[in-house]
């Protein structure tokens, strides 16, 4: 059994485990750099440790440091939350032959989907739709790139098979292009990732960004809870998620849910994960699997009362699934909007004291947020600073509960992207539902 956590993470994702935990009634340790000794989930935990200087790879990305502090208080696992090294196969693998728990997947099922080429080889062994595409990495065999782009047909997109986050990716509208972007894509993704191999995809003019939730024991119990959408995107960074996506039918749900069950099945999947798809013209395409905890987990709760977090630090005690896949509902609609530290139109970063701080309420509204009056955001890291959740019987219930809360809501001293959101909720677009991941950015005039 686990009896005292590691949190290898920090913000409001860190303070969202702390409180999971707490509910088990299970111990906790947050790790911490020098700058955030003042953060929420640091100030409730049951013990602290400082794991180093504000850089994050002397702190949170310090992989000895992290096991280190383990060691020191004597903790039964880690958990490593969502970025830093949530999705580092090396990490989970040191963590185990540490003789700790990774709460999370195997290290070898992280290194499998992890690398995209061989993800995707994985996903259509399984049955699992993917995107038209060169079916490996590219070789230096320019007759040969240039004729898989003819056949798939342009325009196609270069990626990087390490790559993720909307970086390493290059799209080619014409074969006079084609040699030179799969060069620059390739310098590149060595630089970024150490890990020059690319591949070929086609590339979809207005896809919506549809994925699945699923959640798997040891046991060979696996269950899906629905879909999310997360269509309205900035440089391939996520501002709005909501659930179920707006025009999925019944039929296509459990379809696609089924598929991900048997994937997770076929390549023994152990905690949670989320399959991420294109959606376009009634079909659905692999583009990727996390294997770690959404930061838009929360919407899937909402709509299905299911403690994703919970589920989590369960499985990874070892014990099986809470429920079975007749046991999940869809009740009502849910919208997250991600508040970022940032100028709401340049998106300059906004670190700073937060000189007033109120969060909004009322019936259906859930804030995820490390934030209080007197914090100060530290320029170092992620400018994420909270989640505005709003939950309806209906999707426009659901838009009109989030209005309100934003009317509520007060951040005072630093900038926020709180005026982006409020203008994308009275888009009409918007409203109607199921707007493309290019919508954002033609709408911004990016």
């Amino acid at each position: 059994m686990i009896d005292k956590v590691v949190i290898a993470n920090r913000g409001e994702i860190a303070l969202r485990v702390l409180r999971a935990c707490r509910e088990l009634g299970i111990k906790t340790v947050a790790v911490h750099s020098e700058a955030d000794r003042e953060l929420t989930h640091v100030l409730l935990a049951d013990e602290t440790v400082c794991i180093g200087p504000a850089a994050s790879a002397q702190s949170y990305l310090n992989i000895p440091a992290v096991i280190s502090a383990a060691e020191v208080t004597d903790t039964t696992a880690i958990h490593p939350g969502y970025g830093f090294l949530s999705e580092n196969a090396d990490f989970a693998e040191r963590v185990e032959q540490s003789g700790f728990v990774f709460i999370g997947p195997r290290p070898e099922t992280i290194r499998l989907m992890g690398d995209k080429v061989s993800a995707i080889k994985a996903m259509k062994s399984s049955g699992v739709p993917c995107v038209p595409g060169s079916e490996g990495p590219l070789r230096d065999d320019n007759k040969e790139n240039l004729t898989f782009a003819r056949e798939i047909g342009y325009p196609v997109i270069i990626k990087a098979s390490g790559g993720g986050g909307g970086r390493g990716m290059r799209v080619v509208h014409s074969e006079a292009h084609l040699l030179s972007a799969i060069s620059l894509t390739k310098a590149e993704a060595g630089a970024a990732f150490g890990n020059d191999m690319v591949y070929m995809e086609k590339y979809l003019e207005n896809p919506r960004h549809v994925e699945f939730q699923v959640l798997a024991d040891s046991y060979g119990n696996v269950i899906h809870l629905g879909e999310r959408d997360c269509s309205m995107q900035r440089r391939h960074q996520k501002v709005i998620e909501e659930a179920p996506a707006p025009g999925i039918t019944e039929e296509q749900r459990q379809q696609m849910g089924a598929i991900c069950v048997e994937a997770c099945l076929r390549i023994g999947y152990r905690g949670a994960g989320t399959f991420e798809f294109l959606y376009q013209d009634g079909q659905f395409y692999f583009i990727e699997m996390n294997t770690r905890v959404q930061v838009e987990h929360p919407i899937t709760e909402m709509i299905t009362g299911v403690d994703i977090v919970r589920e989590q630090l369960r499985i990874a005690a070892g014990e099986k699934l809470n429920y079975s896949q007749k046991d999940i509902k869809i009740h009502g609609h849910a919208i997250e909007c991600r508040i970022n530290a940032e100028d709401p139109r340049s998106f300059i970063p906004s670190p700073g004291e937060v000189t007033m701080y109120h969060a909004p309420g009322g019936p259906g509204i859930r804030v995820d947020s490390h934030l209080y009056t007197g914090y100060t955001v530290p320029p170092y890291y992620d400018s994420l600073i909270g989640k505005l959740i709003a939950h309806g019987e209906t999707r426009e219930i659901a838009i009109s509960r989030m209005q309100m809360a934003f009317i509520e809501l007060i951040i005072e001293g630093i900038k926020c992207n709180a005026p982006l959101h409020q203008e994308i909720l009275k888009n009409g677009n918007f409203k109607v539902g199921g707007t493309n991941i290019h919508y954002l950015e033609n709408m911004l005039g990016m």
